[in-house]
């Protein structure tokens, strides 16, 4: 089988730092997905606008020359304790996939580039490449029964601080900031140096910050334009 991009996806997110590591833990974020030319086909869309959440099969494609893994230390068990690939969700996988639950806010017919779907709660880095579209269907995938193995509770969210830094900011921006920081987005092997500052890409903005005693403080916020 070989697989071709439908698309890529625009988000907010201009490097892989930070992006959260499940979908909807930031309701904020967003994207939209632009077809490649040969799928610009408006009837190719025709009734998606009915759902509200779509998965989205995409390529981790800032690791797909790493290889693969048969174990990996997730992150949410501290970085320490190793486990199979294929019980985890890291990206170095054997076919390096991913799948990605997204709200759909809208279906826009009338871009240029069109159709483009305009996302929300995404999980992707700016330019990920998507093979397929499959709408939710909560009927059959909901499933409040299902146990979560080591990450069955939602991650701990910490407090920001932002000293008036994100007054700057549109709404949603400062949302989706606040958001990202509160979920610490540091690296497992880092979240032993108090008083280190750490830098983010997020919406367009270039996000500097330190985590202390518990809280997430932004220490300095500068626009940063994301790739064309």
């Amino acid at each position: 089988m070989q697989l071709t991009p439908i698309g890529r996806v625009r988000t907010c997110f201009g490097e892989k730092f930070a992006v959260p590591r499940q979908p909807g833990l930031c309701p904020s974020a967003w994207g939209e997905l632009r077809f490649e030319p040969e799928f610009r086909r408006i009837e190719a869309v025709r009734g998606l606008e009915s759902f509200s959440h779509l998965w989205l099969v995409f390529g981790f494609h800032l690791t797909a020359g790493a290889g693969w893994k048969p174990t990996v230390r997730p992150p949410r068990l501290g970085g320490n304790e190793r486990i199979g690939v294929f019980a985890s969700r890291s990206t170095f996988r054997p076919n390096g996939l991913g799948l990605s639950l997204v709200a759909l806010e809208e279906v826009d017919t009338g871009a240029p580039d069109g159709p483009l779907l305009r996302l929300g709660g995404v999980d992707l880095v700016d330019g990920t490449p998507v093979y397929d579209i499959k709408p939710y269907l909560p009927y059959a995938e909901a499933r409040p029964e299902a146990r979560g193995g080591y990450a069955d509770e939602p991650p701990p969210r910490f407090e920001v601080v932002d000293d008036g830094l994100l007054d700057t900011c549109d709404e949603r921006s400062a949302r989706l900031i606040r958001e990202v920081l509160s979920l610490d987005p540091r690296p497992a092997a880092g979240r032993n140096e108090p008083g280190r500052v750490h830098g983010a890409l997020l919406a367009g903005q270039q996000v500097r910050f330190v985590v202390e005693a518990g809280r997430c403080r932004i220490v300095d916020l500068a626009p940063a334009a994301l790739g064309d």
